[in-house]
């Protein structure tokens, strides 16, 4: 039975059996070769579309650029200003913007010294503090004809930056930090302060103490100012 059911089919008919077998693995081979060409193929497009991209493409226009900073500068600047100005004015030394640009002088309570008043209250050749330019404090003097001399003096020593109290007895003013010693208008007469009082001048304006920079000669020195 085997044989005769063998004997139907013929060496070529067994070969084109093999040439189907065969027709099947070249099938498979030409799809997957057909599927990698595809594959290439989509490859090369997205390559050429990349390309295709200018630098024109890529770049923003440069006008809008510039537009663009201007209007982030502008949003930035506004609440910046709003917050710098009133912190500034916080640092302004109350009373700034006097006659000459000078200082109104403050007394130990912040009020503005009166002239008048200040003379009733201190008699000739008194030496009291108020608070002068950048606050610092600077000594009212009144001269022996009862009125206010036109220069006051800064209370800073300057060796090491203490107070320097006025000594009624000494008629001087004597450092309690390192014993300086400076006369009645400030000019250094012992050590270990190298430099004399600054000065400032003391004017009055509508009644008000004035006190306003000193950049000319130092009148007790004969020289120039050091502390301008």
């Amino acid at each position: 039975m085997a044989s005769s059911t063998l004997s139907h089919f013929t060496p070529s008919q067994l070969s084109s059996s093999k040439n189907g077998i065969y027709s099947s693995s070249q099938a498979f081979s030409v799809k997957r070769s057909s599927i990698q060409g595809l594959g290439k193929d989509k490859r090369m497009k997205v390559s050429c579309m990349a390309t295709s991209v200018t630098a024109d493409d890529r770049v923003p226009d440069m006008g809008k650029r510039q537009l663009m900073n201007l209007l982030l500068l502008g949003a930035l600047s506004l609440p910046t200003a709003i917050m710098v100005v009133p912190y500034g004015a916080f640092f302004v030394p109350p009373g700034t913007g006097g006659a000459g640009g000078g200082t109104v002088a403050k007394d130990a309570l912040g009020n503005d010294v009166i002239a008048e008043e200040w003379l009733k209250n201190h008699g000739p050749g008194d030496r009291t503090l108020a608070q002068g330019l950048k606050g610092d404090p600077t000594y009212l003097v009144v001269e022996k004809d009862r009125t206010l001399a036109t220069y006051g003096i800064n209370g800073v020593c300057t060796h090491l930056g203490c107070v320097v109290p006025w000594n009624t007895a000494e008629n001087k003013f004597i450092c309690p930090c390192h014993g300086s010693q400076y006369n009645n208008q400030g000019r250094v007469v012992r050590g270990p302060a190298p430099l004399s009082l600054a000065l400032v001048h003391a004017d009055i304006d509508e009644g008000k103490v004035i006190f306003v920079p000193w950049v000319e000669t130092d009148f007790r020195t004969g020289e120039d100012p050091w502390w301008a």
